[in-house]
């Protein structure tokens, strides 16, 4: 049993230049994670991944401080120079040099002060960028993690646009704003200072520019309450378009094929309607706040120019003050000028985080258990005993199914449409768990093995075959990289499909088109085939994995498979005769349970429900050729 367990050798190199994908590259895994506890805001659940990346938020916030801080310090300079040239003006004669080069003096100052701030902040930002897109980077990798982790059942009641939407502009709106927000936060920082330097100037106009803040505050707080719901309103409805642009590009031929794209049309024209409508929404809410906070701060500098200038007038503050004064105050204004986006910012961010935590919360139906060990499989007995199943909210699909397959042997799995047939599969592979009862290889619970050994010992070739978009030699070296070139054309003339890969434009090198459908059904088919062989599996399964070929190429196809199942536990879930043939025996099973078993022969003469599913079951298959006929 050996030649059955050991996979083909791995060789370190190839020397015909096959370099499969995935080989050259690396998985960096996120710096930090996600708080799991739901009861925490959305902000303090994502604080340990930007705690993964606090040195860059260290650096570039302090380069960012420093910048501010040579940008606060030119006020001071400007007040100097223009007191000293309001002095020379009223008190010096035109040849007062000291003066003028004092003046001079200042001037450096300020274009020194400029350079320092310039080059600070080019850095600050340049780190502020490549830290936001390290964050995205990691939020993204996340959801992907956790979506290779969630079971089939997650899959079947979630659609694909949802996780894309959430997967690209809900991160963006994200790490926009946790990247945006510190910026906001040195702002906040440096109009401390500044108000510092105002109350030194004057406390009085100091005072009088903070009258307007208060009411500034209430307008902010109104803002943050309406933009929550339409900021959630916008994402949703995005991914509904995003939902309707995917069904439409992966359903393109079943739409051409029904003439209906007009209807798809209509279809997307409604949910862009919808977006539309929220975009709207949010604009007429930004209309009615927006300018409350960017003009309430200039009915403060209106206020200070005004009390200033007649303060200036009566000789109680000097022009170089009034000067430094409302340029401080400028840089006061600054962080509340940028309160409105900020406020808008931080709640759509909200909405997309609860988005992306819909998604990262969800739990794990399938996890191996803590003291699960790698699957050894020494002989290659599967057995199925007492299993109870049904899908979520669904009707039970098994109810005591039992059987045994002893190692070796090749059993042919029969059935009507729809009774479970391919849920065998996913049973025994563990996409799903059993309600009831236990799935067994070589008597060990399929429960309590890793699932990476688990799925290396079973191989599955599909019914409905998937194609990367990728050259043919990656796709049959998918789940074996490094595999010598000797290895993949080994599996796809088992699987007979060396001769027509051969005709293509570049052979094994020709890139498939998005899912394969560069290709016809069957060619895909084969193309399956050779990547699951190449991994020389102990335990295979064929779901009806020829019902695409014609039955000239099934045929050469099951020379080969003649031969490489000999001494191989074959599971072949079958609705053609011809498919049938390559099982020794043949299980019927029918309301979730195995009612007969034998050789073909003998569930032909004495069971009649057996001859019924063949006839039916034929009959379908003959209608399928029929149609790929006429399409060809």
């Amino acid at each position: 049993m050996s030649s059955t367990t050991t996979a083909p050798p791995r060789p370190e190199s190839s020397s015909s230049g096959f370099y499969p994908m995935g080989v050259s590259s690396r998985y960096r895994r996120p710096k930090g994670h996600l708080d799991p506890n739901v009861s925490k805001s959305w902000l303090r659940r994502v604080l340990p991944v930007l705690r993964g990346h606090r040195s860059g938020f260290m650096v570039f916030i302090g380069l960012s401080f420093a910048s501010s801080i040579f940008q606060i310090l030119a006020p001071n300079v400007i007040e100097r120079a223009t007191n000293a040239i309001v002095n020379s003006l009223r008190y010096a004669s035109k040849h007062h040099v000291p003066t003028h080069l004092s003046v001079t003096g200042y001037a450096v100052d300020l274009v020194v002060l400029g350079l320092f701030a310039g080059a600070t902040g080019l850095i600050s930002r340049y780190l502020m960028y490549r830290t936001a897109y390290d964050i995205e980077f990691d939020l993204r990798n996340m959801i992907y993690e956790h979506l290779t982790t969630l079971s089939f059942g997650f899959y079947d009641r979630v659609q694909s646009g949802q996780l894309i939407s959430r997967a690209n502009s809900d991160i963006r709106s994200v790490q926009m704003y946790t990247t945006f927000a510190p910026l906001i936060l040195v702002q906040c920082s440096i109009g401390v200072i500044a108000f510092g330097f105002m109350l030194y100037y004057n406390w009085l106009l100091a005072l009088v520019a903070l009258a307007m803040m208060p009411l500034l505050y209430r307008v902010g707080v109104r803002m943050r309450k309406m933009m929550f719901p339409i900021s959630w309103v916008i994402q949703a409805r995005l991914a509904g378009v995003a939902t309707v642009v995917d069904e439409n590009v992966n359903g393109v031929r079943v739409v051409k094929s029904f003439a209906q794209e007009q209807a798809e049309l209509r279809k997307l024209g409604d949910a862009a309607k919808r977006v539309e409508w929220s975009y709207i929404k949010d604009a007429d809410i930004r209309g009615q706040f927006t300018p409350w906070v960017q003009n309430l701060p200039q009915v403060g500098l209106s206020l200070v120019l005004g009390i200033g200038g007649w303060l200036v007038i009566n000789g109680r503050f000097d022009t170089g003050g009034l000067l430094a004064f409302n340029l401080y105050f400028g840089m006061l204004q600054a962080p509340f000028m940028m309160l409105g986006q900020l406020v808008m910012m931080g709640q759509r961010a909200k909405a997309s985080a609860e988005r992306i935590f819909e998604i990262l919360d969800e739990p794990t139906d399938i996890v191996e258990r803590p003291d699960a060990e790698d699957l050894h499989v020494t002989e290659g007995r599967v057995t199925f005993r007492h299993v109870d199943f049904s899908y979520r909210d669904g009707s039970p699909i098994f109810n005591d199914l039992s059987f045994e397959i002893e190692p070796g042997e090749s059993v042919a799995l029969v059935g009507e449409t729809g009774s479970g047939k391919s849920t065998v599969a996913r049973l025994l592979t563990r996409f799903y768990d059993v309600k009831g009862g236990v799935v067994e290889i070589d008597g060990h619970d399929v429960r309590d093995v890793t699932l990476g050994s688990l799925r290396a010992a079973v191989g599955v070739v599909q019914d409905e075959p998937f194609l990367f978009s990728v050259s043919i030699r990656d796709n049959i070296a998918y789940g074996m990289p490094e595999a010598a070139f000797e290895q993949v054309e080994a599996a796809a003339r088992a699987a007979n499909a060396h001769e027509f890969v051969m005709r293509l434009p570049e052979g094994y090198d020709t890139v498939v088109g998005e899912r394969g459908y560069t290709l016809s059904g069957g060619q895909r088919q084969r193309i399956a085939i050779a990547r699951t062989l190449l991994l020389n599996p102990p335990v295979l399964i064929l779901d009806d994995a020829t019902s695409s070929i014609d039955v000239h190429i099934e045929q050469e196809i099951h020379a080969a498979l003649d031969t490489l199942l000999e001494h191989r536990t074959t599971l072949v879930i079958a609705h053609r005769l011809s498919t049938i043939a390559l099982a020794t025996r043949v299980i019927l099973i029918d309301e979730g349970r195995v009612v007969a078993t034998g050789s073909h022969a003998e569930l032909m003469a004495s069971t009649p429900l057996y001859s019924e599913v063949l006839a039916r079951t034929a009959l379908d298959a003959e209608t399928v050729d029929d149609d790929e006929t006429e399409a060809s």
